[in-house]
């Protein structure tokens, strides 16, 4: 999760479509299109293949630290980092500004704790397809326009694939996690909006993510103690951090400066795709014919979202959201 994928990017307004998890830039329409877009796809593609290889990196890591653990070292990591670097300035702001970013703190939290305790549970590619359909709900319902009940209704034949009818083959609790994760992941690109709207550059985006370390770090300790201290831990943890947080936010703001937002929404519904692919090249999670439907329907509803909200916004200047 993914970015937010986020400092915060810009999609056409009035929608929020799927973002990898905190963390994009602004990109806008009027970016540059044809040749000059392959090397911007390539980067919004090396991002989301960064954050689902973190994600199962993550797996492998449980057994050692836990899923709380996990999240409390990957945005610790990433706090620290973003702190570093953006240096976000603390005076000036008002009592509503910081009511943003700790509401945005808490979704962020919320978003990377209920994915992590369900991919300990399901198939990564399982978890981001169930997650991403929070982003694509928002869609639907910021959109009203009635071809898009025709994609939530391609999303939810999707959804019952994968439950094979009653989610008898999948772990309920594992899929009531991922579904979660989406309705915070859907709060993330609200309050990420918010956010880049009250606070310059990513500064804001570094506030809310210590404001998300701070709340994980008590529960970190009590699941994993100090394990969080192992070396082998603390290594893992930090190229967690890295590939989930920190390289795919730098990639994707360096991506957006150039690539239309259209654009970068369509490729982040090839999230689950990605996903499924580092679940079966890292955790030897291979997928039925039936699961891979199940994605390919739900990918489809993305994109088709993406490209009815592209053709109604088009006349406008796009809004930023993350």
């Amino acid at each position: 999760m993914t970015i937010p994928s986020s400092a915060t990017p810009s999609v056409p307004a009035p929608a929020a479509l799927p973002a990898a998890a905190p963390g994009h830039a602004p990109g806008g329409a009027g970016a540059p299109r044809g040749r000059g877009a392959l090397g911007p796809v390539g980067l919004v593609l090396a991002g989301g293949i960064s954050v689902q290889f973190g994600g199962a990196l993550a797996v492998t890591l449980m057994p050692r630290a836990g899923a709380l653990g996990v999240v409390t070292l990957r945005l610790l990591v990433a706090a620290v980092v973003l702190l570093l670097v953006c240096r976000p300035r603390l005076r000036g702001h008002s009592r509503a500004d910081w009511t943003t970013v700790i509401v945005f703190g808490l979704a962020m939290a919320g978003m990377n704790g209920l994915f992590y305790q369900s991919v300990a549970r399901i198939p990564l590619g399982t978890a981001v397809t169930l997650e991403v359909l929070g982003p694509l709900a928002l869609s639907v319902l910021a959109s009203r326009r009635a071809i898009n009940f025709v994609w939530a209704g391609l999303a939810l034949a999707g959804v019952a694939l994968l439950g094979g009818g009653g989610f008898g083959s999948l772990d309920p609790v594992g899929a009531a996690y991922a579904l979660g994760a989406g309705v915070m992941w859907a709060a993330y690109i609200i309050f990420s909006a918010r956010t880049g709207r009250r606070f310059p550059q990513a500064d804001g985006l570094a506030l809310a993510m210590g404001v998300a370390a701070l709340v994980f770090l008590p529960l970190g300790i009590a699941e994993s103690g100090t394990k969080l201290l192992d070396p082998t831990v603390l290594g893992l943890g930090a190229a967690i951090a890295v590939l989930s947080s920190v390289l795919p936010y730098t990639l994707e703001l360096l991506a957006l400066r150039r690539l239309p937002a259209s654009t970068f929404a369509i490729l982040m519904s090839l999230e689950p795709a990605i996903a499924a692919a580092a679940g079966f090249l890292i955790l030897s999670q291979a997928l039925t014919l039936t699961e891979a439907a199940a994605i390919a329907l739900v990918i489809a509803a993305s994109m088709g979202a993406v490209r009815t909200q592209v053709g109604r916004g088009r006349p406008k200047a796009p809004g930023t959201v993350s």
